[in-house]
């Protein structure tokens, strides 16, 4: 069950159904950044303390409800998330801090943050019945897309500046990624990717 009752466009306020949009607002081009807009009185009936003490479920997917998927089966095998914190006592008092937690990140399957949002991408990609995914990075997002496809049996195109790292790109190719070596700056492979879709 989607807790998404529409997305909103930053700039002009336009509304959509999920359904109606893909990356941004239509009217307002790449500038307009679609809000996630969800039922939160739907989300406050099911999704409480004494349901999240009952789920067994310790991924990103224990959160299912806070996150924008429609059809849990699409979701991936990968465990993304749930990875450890840890009390960084030492530099907490060096800064005179009361508290500051480290989030170990490093546990999710391409060891990068970037594991969370590529999860729910991939989700989404599939949802629509995308069979290819694209994006353009110089790095993690890039790897961390690339793995979430490769664990479902998406393709990836992924779009580079030339001056990516050889060892991300490696990372890439083992995941079976297509990778576009775009002579130029992130924004040139970023347009490129867009141009893709």
């Amino acid at each position: 069950m989607s807790y998404v009752k529409k997305l909103k466009c930053l700039l002009c306020g336009t509304e959509y159904n999920s359904e109606e949009v893909r990356y941004n607002c239509p009217k307002c081009g790449d500038e307009g950044v679609l809000e996630i807009i969800y039922d939160y009185s739907k989300i406050k009936n099911d999704f409480n303390r004494e349901s999240l003490k009952k789920n067994k479920e310790f991924s990103i997917w224990r959160y299912l409800p806070l996150l924008p998927v429609d059809d849990p089966a699409k979701i991936g095998p990968s465990k993304v998330g749930w990875t450890p914190l840890y009390d960084a006592k030492r530099i907490r008092e060096d800064l005179g801090m009361s508290n500051l937690w480290i989030k170990d990140d490093g546990r999710n399957p391409t060891a990068s943050l970037k594991d969370r949002p590529s999860a729910i991408a991939i989700v989404k990609a599939r949802e629509l019945g995308e069979k290819i995914v694209t994006c353009a990075s110089t790095g993690n997002a890039a790897s961390s897309l690339a793995g979430a496809a490769a664990s479902v049996g998406l393709k990836s195109y992924i779009f580079v500046p030339q001056t990516a790292p050889s060892a991300k790109i490696a990372q890439l190719l083992v995941f079976g990624s297509t990778v576009f070596a775009v002579r130029g700056t992130y924004d040139q492979a970023f347009d490129l990717s867009i141009e893709a879709t």
